[in-house]
């Protein structure tokens, strides 16, 4: 532990997975193929729905951002956790650490909001459709993107103004593989128990009543649409399961790390991977694999690509 003056503590140990050496390098091949894909996949999404004239819808524009949100959350974590799994010593500076814990709030709170906003443009394509390019038009689209950037700061800030400057003075151990909220609260020197308080009401409830929102907002649409067609429930059912899987991989980590965050258990850390590093492998895998005006695009492009390489 480095210490100044005998009182402060300059970095943090992050323990990340104990376990032997040779499961270590398999864990590192494992995880970096993952990231890599992640990357490539993500990108390879926002490349599509941005040069694919028949991607220029709003589905696809929020799709391209959700996109953009899960390539920044990923990084924030796993290449730290990457290079910690072949180093002998797992630290990291307080204020590495606290960029951890600013970027992972920030990039989660926009992406909960976008997601709510995939929802309402699901429920106008499916129940007002006549309406559909009146209502999503580029000023709402924008003001989407607007509100999930400024939710993300927001909820961010309301967490990191109260905890940047706590002391910390003993401890200074992380049973994780990132710098989490809670776990490096507890290390404070000082009395944290109604900050705990407000890390659960802040991020443990809001990923609560979002998920159940989304929830209600999806099965209002199935409601609708079996009223009016029972033959359109099956194809509205088909839509939605995509955007209902990635809700359900996004917040299911959310709600167990954060609305119980102070109450340790040996998932912890499996959670902290799946949130960090398989979500956001999975939703371009989930929207490719089930979309195939987006596998369309992507032949298309590929074959554009291939066509001027031999022109060339």
């Amino acid at each position: 532990m480095h210490l100044s003056n005998g009182s402060v503590v300059t970095e943090f140990i992050l323990l990340g997975f104990s376990a032997p050496w040779e499961l270590q390098i398999v864990f590192f091949v494992t995880f970096s193929l993952i990231y890599g894909a992640t990357v490539l996949g993500n990108i390879l999404i926002m490349v599509t729905v941005a040069c694919s004239s028949s991607l220029h819808s709003p589905m696809y524009f929020l799709l391209g951002n959700l996109s953009f949100l899960d390539l920044c959350l990923s990084t924030v974590t796993t290449p730290k956790m990457i290079r910690d799994l072949l180093a002998e010593h797992k630290t990291i500076s307080t204020w590495g650490c606290t960029a951890q814990m600013f970027f992972m709030h920030f990039f989660g709170g926009a992406e909960m909001t976008l997601l709510i906003a995939m929802a309402f443009d699901r429920y106008v394509a499916i129940c007002k459709p006549l309406h559909y390019r009146t209502i999503m038009s580029h000023r709402v689209l924008g003001g989407f993107v607007v509100l999930s950037w400024t939710t993300g700061f927001t909820h961010t800030m309301s967490q990191m103004v109260l905890t940047v400057n706590l002391p910390f003075c003993g401890p200074h151990i992380i049973d994780n593989i990132f710098c989490d909220l809670p776990l490096v609260i507890k290390l404070a020197c000082v009395e944290t128990y109604t900050l705990e308080l407000f890390v659960i009401a802040d991020s443990g409830l809001l990923s609560l009543i979002c998920f159940l929102l989304l929830l209600v907002s999806y099965t209002v649409i199935l409601v609708t649409v079996q009223q009016r067609s029972f033959g359109g429930l099956s194809k509205a059912l088909s839509t939605l399961s995509a955007h209902i899987t990635v809700v359900t991989l996004f917040f299911g980590p959310c709600i167990f790390i954060y609305a119980w965050p102070f109450s340790s258990f040996a998932g912890n850390k499996i959670l902290a991977v799946f949130y960090t590093v398989i979500t956001p492998l999975l939703n371009p895998i989930i929207y490719t694999l089930r979309n195939q005006k987006i596998q369309k695009a992507m032949r298309k492009l590929q074959c554009q690509q291939v066509s001027s390489a031999q022109n060339f």
